[in-house]
């Protein structure tokens, strides 16, 4: 995932996303954020690329790196970001299988065996 601060003409900072819990986002970064920051966050990762306009909950050194957690300002956009979230653990799914396995999965494939076992296991989404 990508980020830039909300009217700021810097570069977009590329960071590790942590999780997606019920009211937006964790990821780490290589800098502190203030609380109250708005931020436009940005995922690569589909087709087309998720972006959406958040704001930074809390900030909270961890090591030599920074935790941070935003909010989304629309729950449309956690909702999507929560379906981007399942997709890219289909994909590493499909992925483990074709290691593990020497199953080739297609993505439709890979989303039903997925959704069979892990399903249960995804966190309910409170809206």
């Amino acid at each position: 995932m990508e980020y830039q601060i909300d009217d700021d003409d810097a570069p977009l900072r590329h960071e590790h996303l942590k999780d997606v819990g019920d009211g937006g986002l964790s990821f780490v970064s290589a800098r502190a954020l203030a609380p109250g920051s708005r931020l436009i966050i940005r995922v690569g990762a589909v087709e087309p690329d998720f972006s959406a306009r958040a704001c930074v909950a809390w900030c909270h050194r961890d090591g030599e790196h920074y935790l941070v957690g935003v909010a989304f300002t629309d729950s449309q956009d956690l909702f999507q970001m929560r379906m981007i979230e399942q997709l890219c653990h289909i994909e590493q799914y499909r992925t483990e299988v074709l290691a593990n396995e020497g199953r080739q999965l297609d993505s439709e494939q890979a989303a039903r065996e997925w959704i069979r076992k892990f399903a249960r296991e995804f966190p309910e989404f409170d809206e």
